[in-house]
């Protein structure tokens, strides 16, 4: 038998479509695709138009059945919620799922869809086809309770007794930062403080566990009826949280009791507040012992301030000798001692006396690491104050130093609002007879803190503000003068929706979620 030499080639047979009599490759159906199609519709139960519910308030869409979610257009988010709401998919595979261009305000959305079915006997048939979306306003339950202004379930009253807002600017930050505020109706600022209106009394008690978190507070809870369903014994009642901070703030002198100072490790009586946070900081400038006061500690002994910021008189430091740990062993209590801080016998005048009389005051302060001579500081002067403090009157007239010194003062306060390259963001709040002078003194005062204290704006969001971006350059040269790095600023470029619906002033910052340290 002789067989065939070299390749032997094959031919794929054809048949005939049972329709068209098209020459086809064989399939399960015997027909060829155009009348496959022409016979079955792998798309029908598929809806090819809908309608999509968006809040033009806060942005979102509706999400069956009472669920608002935030998504941006032709974002992933967006594709997953409109394909939820075609019921046929599930009867089918889906292949692909993209975006049809349409204009921004036509209120239209059109998804190309790509799928898959097997029909006729095992073939795979595929198709593609559009769904049309159609947007249709409707406000959600959250926009219509800020709508209504009198609908509301529960309010934070946050008060403090004391001179000066600066405690409320930094709650304020903390807020930002943790976004504590988002669930908030309305916020309304008067001279006392800030009212926060939520539409839930849960969502009232988050904030008000939120503060005792993060500052010496406490707080009571009223509630007054509103309606009652006597039918179904159901009722309705307004929530009431009043939250009372505790009126010592940063940079404070206080007095306490010789009772509590000595339960405390000996601390002493006269103190300074060095930091707020849920405890307060103390430290006695005399022998740099420190002390730090819980809140619950903090109500079973309350003290108040001796004086403010607002009573700091300016000094000039005319000599100083710093106190070396060996030879202040024999002042220190049974307390901490700061390490942060450095003992020093201070010699000041009042910059007012200045060239007008040879007095000169000494006094002990913690700042022997900042003051040099010819600096200026900020002190409590004691002899020439009028203090109406049942603790002080407890105190050996001899142990009274005649000057408390604070801080250490840089000067010329309009220089520094200048050349200051960073921003703050502050909460969409109402004022109603508010001191605008007052205010924005102490903001000044509060935005110098932070650039003074590196740990204090540890919990504060700081933007660069673009617009004195040159600023911060030309600055360098003042090195002395505080000022917060461009490592410490975020960038706000990015503004998220969210973060514009949740009670934040667009016009004073940018986004949080989304901003980057600038390098």
């Amino acid at each position: 038998m002789e067989y065939l030499q070299g390749d032997v080639t094959r031919t794929e047979g054809t048949i005939l479509c049972c329709l068209c009599e098209t020459p086809i490759p064989p399939n399960p159906a015997n027909m060829c695709v155009a009348c496959m199609r022409t016979q079955v519709d792998i798309t029908e139960g598929i809806p090819k138009q809908a309608t999509i519910y968006f809040c033009k308030s806060c942005e979102r869409y509706l999400q069956p059945p009472a669920h608002w979610v935030s998504c941006s257009l032709e974002s992933r988010e967006l594709l997953a919620l409109l394909l939820k709401k075609l019921k046929g998919l599930q009867k089918v595979t889906l292949i692909d799922a993209s975006f049809v261009w349409t204009e921004p305000h036509s209120k239209r959305i059109k998804v190309k869809l790509t799928i898959q079915k097997e029909v006729l006997g095992g073939a795979v048939l595929q198709q593609v086809f559009v769904v049309e979306f159609t947007v249709n306003y409707q406000m959600c339950d959250d926009c219509h309770r800020v709508e209504a202004k009198d609908f509301w379930k529960a309010v934070v009253q946050i008060r403090q007794k004391a001179t000066h807002k600066k405690t409320f600017f930094y709650v304020e930050q903390l807020m930002l930062k943790h976004r504590s505020h988002s669930k908030a109706l309305n916020i309304k600022q008067h001279d006392g403080g800030l009212d926060f209106y939520f539409a839930s009394k849960d969502d009232g008690r988050k904030l008000v566990e939120f503060l005792a978190s993060v500052i010496p507070c406490r707080f009571k809870t009223s509630q007054r009826l509103i309606s009652h369903d006597i039918h179904n014994n159901t009722y309705n009642y307004k929530y009431t949280f009043s939250v009372e901070i505790s009126p010592v703030c940063k940079e404070d002198i206080v007095c306490l009791s010789k009772k509590f100072a000595g339960s405390i490790g000996n601390l002493g009586q006269l103190c300074i507040c060095t930091k707020v946070s849920n405890s307060i900081s103390l430290i006695n400038p005399a022998t740099l012992q420190t002390a730090d006061v819980p809140s619950n500690m903090y109500w079973k002994n309350p003290f108040s301030s001796l004086c403010t910021y607002k009573q700091l008189t300016e000094f000039i430091v005319l000599q100083t000798e710093r106190i070396e740990e060996r030879d202040r062993r024999h002042i220190a209590g049974r307390g901490s001692v700061s390490a942060k801080h450095q003992l020093a016998d201070v010699w000041v005048q009042k910059s007012q006396d200045l060239g007008m009389t040879d007095i000169q005051i000494h006094c002990r302060t913690h700042l022997g690491h900042l003051l040099s001579v010819g600096d200026s500081v900020l002190g409590f002067d004691l002899t020439h104050a009028n203090i109406n403090d049942p603790n002080f009157s407890t105190i050996n007239s001899e142990f009274v130093p005649d000057v408390i010194l604070v801080k250490k003062y840089y000067g010329n306060r309009q220089k520094r609002n200048r050349r200051r390259a960073w921003k703050l963001r502050t909460l969409n709040k109402e004022l109603n007879n508010m001191d605008t002078d007052s205010t924005n003194t102490d903001y000044n005062q509060f935005l110098e803190d932070l650039e003074e204290d590196a740990e204090f704006r540890k919990n504060v969001n700081i933007y660069l503000d673009r617009s004195k971006v040159n600023v911060a350059v030309e600055s360098s040269d003042e090195g002395e003068m505080p000022r917060v790095s461009l490592q410490e600023m975020l960038d706000d470029l990015h503004l998220t929706d969210a973060e514009d619906a949740s009670g934040m002033d667009e016009a004073s910052g940018g986004g949080i979620d989304e901003a980057t340290t600038m390098e």
